[in-house]
């Protein structure tokens, strides 16, 4: 694991596999201004549900920037279009949650560095959890989601895209 890895001190969970015709692993995800296209397979036996977040563990806050968290996602999903993440969900499967990011709005909210504080590492992750439903309010942060689903993850798959801002 990286150093600032957000899932580095969580329990160890089997991976699975996550790609996107939008944004690569290890690639640069600037001037993207919709949700990426996710697609998974391969979670493991007992899935209930999936939940999507985008963390920026770089940004210059102390506690790292959500960008996207999204619950509830039924078992049978395996993919998510660009777009997805508007701020009305319109790309999302019923009984999904947008829950709010950073910036407290219930929709994704693009990568966007700050002008010349180097390059950020943005950890697109799809949780495999063993509930239907993880029982937190529509209100409630990432952060909370992240604590409330601890205990109920079987699996993780990330991609680990970038961005960065020149200075002016």
């Amino acid at each position: 694991m990286s150093d600032n890895d957000p899932f580095a001190r969580l329990p160890h969970v089997p991976g699975f596999d996550l790609t996107s015709t939008t944004v690569g692993d290890g690639r640069p995800f600037a001037g993207r201004a919709a949700s990426p296209q996710l697609s998974w397979s391969g979670a493991p036996a007992g899935t209930r549900s999936y939940a999507v977040t985008m963390y920026d563990p770089d940004a210059p806050t102390g506690s790292g920037f959500w960008h996207w968290a999204v619950a509830n996602l039924p078992a049978a999903t395996t993919s998510l279009p660009e777009g997805a993440g508007d701020a009305a969900g319109s790309g999302l499967p019923a009984g999904a949650v947008q829950l709010p990011n950073d910036v407290r709005l219930p929709q994704y909210v693009p990568a966007g560095p700050p002008a010349g504080h180097g390059v950020h590492r943005y950890f697109i992750t799809v949780h495999a959890l063993d509930v239907e439903d993880i029982g937190v309010p529509a209100d409630a942060t990432p952060a909370y989601l992240g604590f409330t689903m601890a205990g109920h993850i079987l699996g993780r798959a990330t991609l680990i895209t970038t961005a960065e801002t020149p200075a002016a």
